[in-house]
C-alpha cells in the first residue's frame, strides 16, 4: 500500500476536493484522482463519494480514515527520529476537548504553540458531547472525568477540583447552605439528565439529590445561569476563578462535605507510539495546568 496514496485519500477527505488535495500534495488533480482510484482498487471498496463539485467519504471511507492517518503519523514520527526537525513537530493535529476549558485553557495556548512549530496544522474540536476519537480520526482528547472506559489509553495531567459557587444576588435572596443537607432546600443547575452531585464526606463519598428550575447540557450555559443568579453550580475551579477574584461569584463553603475532585485526562485512541506532535501538545498543556492558579493554591499537581 503506497503511503502517497494513503495522502491523497486523506487530504481529498479533509479538503472536501481531489483538486484542493492535489494542491496540499503538489500534484495535480489528474494524479491525485489516479492515486485515489489506485488505493480504492488494492483494498477492493469504494473509499469517497464523488461529484463534480464535491467529495465525501463512504461508510467504509469513514472507517478507513483514522487507520489511514494512523499510517501516515507512523511514518512521519519514523522520519521526524531519522531527521529531527529544528523547527517543531509537523504534521496535523486533531484535538477534542469541552467547548469551556477548550475557550478558557486549550484556546489561548494554540496561537504561541503553533508559532514553536511552524510546520504543524492544528484541528480543534470543541464540544461537550462524548466523542468517537477512533471513529473521528482525533489524535488526542482532553477530557475532565472519571475516566471508564478501559479500551482508552489516559495519561494523567492534573487535578480538577471543584467549587460550589453562586451570584451574591442569589445568595442575598435565598442565604447560604452551611451543611450538605441544606442544599434540597436551594436552587440548583446541574446538567441535563443530572439528579446528584457528589461530595467527599469524612473520607467517603456520597451522593447528593439536587434540582432546580434550569438545566444545559453545556457548561458554559451553566455558569451563565449561576452568573445570573438562578441558582448554585457546581464548577471547575479553573472555570471559576476570574468570577471569584472579581466578586462576581462567591464561593459555598460546607461545613462537613466538598464537590468531588475529577481530573483532567489526555485520552489517546490506541496504545501504539504516540506521535511526537501529540506529546509535544500534551506536555505544553500539562506545564500550563501545573501553573495554574487553582492548582498551587490547593497544593496540587499533574
Amino acid at each position: 500500500m503506497e503511503l502517497s496514496d494513503l495522502a491523497v485519500f486523506v487530504e481529498a477527505v479533509r479538503a472536501g476536493s481531489l483538486a484542493a488535495a492535489g494542491r496540499r500534495l503538489g500534484i495535480n488533480a489528474m494524479a491525485a484522482s489516479r492515486r485515489l482510484a489506485a488505493l480504492e482498487t488494492e483494498l477492493g471498496i469504494r473509499l469517497v463519494h464523488r461529484t463534480t463539485r464535491s467529495l465525501s467519504p463512504t461508510a467504509e471511507g469513514e472507517t478507513f480514515l483514522p487507520h489511514a492517518q494512523a499510517m501516515l503519523d507512523e511514518q512521519a514520527s519514523a522520519l521526524a527520529a531519522l531527521r529531527p526537525s529544528t523547527s517543531g513537530v509537523s504534521g496535523q493535529l486533531r484535538v477534542t476537548v469541552s467547548a469551556a476549558f477548550g475557550r478558557k485553557v486549550v484556546a489561548p495556548m494554540i496561537a504561541p504553540f503553533m508559532r514553536d512549530n511552524p510546520e504543524l496544522q492544528v484541528d480543534l474540536l470543541l464540544t461537550d458531547d462524548q466523542v468517537d476519537i477512533v471513529a473521528q480520526g482525533i489524535d488526542v482528547a482532553i477530557r475532565i472525568a472519571k475516566l471508564r472506559d478501559n479500551h482508552l489509553v489516559a495519561r494523567r495531567l492534573a487535578d480538577n477540583p471543584r467549587r460550589l459557587v453562586a451570584s451574591p444576588a442569589y445568595l442575598r435572596a435565598a442565604g447560604t447552605p452551611g451543611v450538605l443537607a441544606a442544599l434540597p432546600d436551594h436552587a440548583c443547575l446541574p446538567a441535563s439528565g443530572t439528579s446528584h452531585w457528589v461530595f467527599n464526606r469524612n473520607g467517603k463519598t456520597v451522593r447528593q439529590r439536587v434540582t432546580g428550575r434550569f438545566t444545559a447540557s453545556s457548561v458554559e450555559a451553566l455558569h451563565q445561569a449561576c452568573l445570573g443568579g438562578l441558582g448554585i453550580a457546581n464548577l471547575s475551579a479553573w472555570d471559576v476563578e476570574d468570577d471569584l477574584g472579581s466578586g462576581r461569584l462567591r464561593e459555598i463553603r460546607l461545613a462537613d462535605a466538598e464537590p468531588e475532585p475529577l481530573a483532567i485526562w489526555a485520552v489517546y485512541p490506541t496504545a501504539r507510539m504516540v506521535p511526537a506532535k501529540v506529546r509535544a501538545f500534551v506536555d505544553a498543556l500539562e506545564q500550563i495546568l501545573r501553573r495554574s492558579p487553582h492548582q498551587a493554591a490547593d497544593g496540587q499537581s499533574a
